[in-house]
């Protein structure tokens, strides 16, 4: 039998998981503007891919940080894609209709 996941507990897993993006690229931009050690930019896409999109593309913005390095952009862009239509798969799914 299946455990149920409170909506509750899903809403505070990704604030806390975006707050983490969002000061992970902060500290990146810091190290960068330091010549400190650099946070990977694989590690930044991971957060991204588990669901800190929202707080990368905040980070970027509010540091202007990583805002025009490829590859990185492009695999962000994708990522955001692909999150976007898995919502929109599970939205139709759980209405019952699959997309």
């Amino acid at each position: 039998m299946p455990v149920p996941i409170e909506p509750a507990f899903v809403v505070g897993a990704l604030v806390a998981l975006n707050a983490v993006t969002f000061l992970l690229f902060g500290w990146d931009k810091r190290q960068a503007r330091r010549g400190g050690r650099r946070v990977p930019e694989a590690r930044l896409l991971l957060l991204a891919a588990l669901g800190g999109t929202p707080g990368a593309y905040a980070a970027r913005r509010h540091f202007r940080h990583k805002t025009r390095k490829q590859p990185f952009v492009g695999q962000l862009h994708a990522l955001a894609v692909l999150q976007v239509l898995a919502i929109a798969a599970l939205i139709g799914w759980s209405a019952g209709s699959p997309l």
